[in-house]
């Protein structure tokens, strides 16, 4: 009982308090997008640091765990984490077309209803804008195609998380 005690002093989100971030003071963890088409992941918080990975996607989701100063220690749908600059990172909200999925096509519908007509077949690994998000359904767009997904289906939102 004394251990947990202690470590939810050192870690106030096991106590149910929200971890919030040191220099901004926003949710932790947070999903973002990568602003540029060429963001270094870094092993640590500097530009000393080697790169361990080049994104070359821009508006890729990714999720802020940590954050020090100017840099943001951020995790990816496959689950490779480093560190990165602040200013490469957007508070644009996209999303991953089920990553987990294989090849196997995921409805996008007309309306937020497992029953309403279906706008398109979204590959698996298709990154995509959320225009918003109730709890259940994300409504996506992007280029050709505008409708919703189950919320479950998607990496970049959280379960229940609603999004406007």
């Amino acid at each position: 009982m004394a251990v947990f005690f202690a470590m939810c002093l050192a870690f106030p989100a096991l106590a149910g308090d929200p971890l919030v971030g040191s220099t901004t003071g926003l949710p932790l963890p947070r999903f973002v997008s990568l602003k540029s088409d060429r963001v270094n992941l870094r092993e640590g918080p500097s530009k000393d640091h080697r790169a361990k990975w080049i994104y070359e996607k821009a508006g890729l989701p990714v999720e802020i765990t940590a954050e020090f100063e100017t840099w943001r220690r951020i995790r990816d749908s496959e689950g490779a984490e480093g560190w990165v600059l602040h200013n490469l990172l957007s508070g644009r909200r996209t999303g991953i077309v089920a990553p987990w999925g294989g090849d196997k096509p995921v409805p996008l519908r007309v309306k937020p209803d497992a029953t309403s007509p279906l706008a398109a077949q979204m590959m698996p690994n298709v990154v995509a804008s959320i225009k918003s998000c109730n709890g259940e359904w994300c409504r996506l767009i992007g280029e050709g195609f505008d409708g919703f997904i189950q919320q479950q289906q998607l990496w970049g939102v959280y379960p229940d998380e609603k999004v406007e």
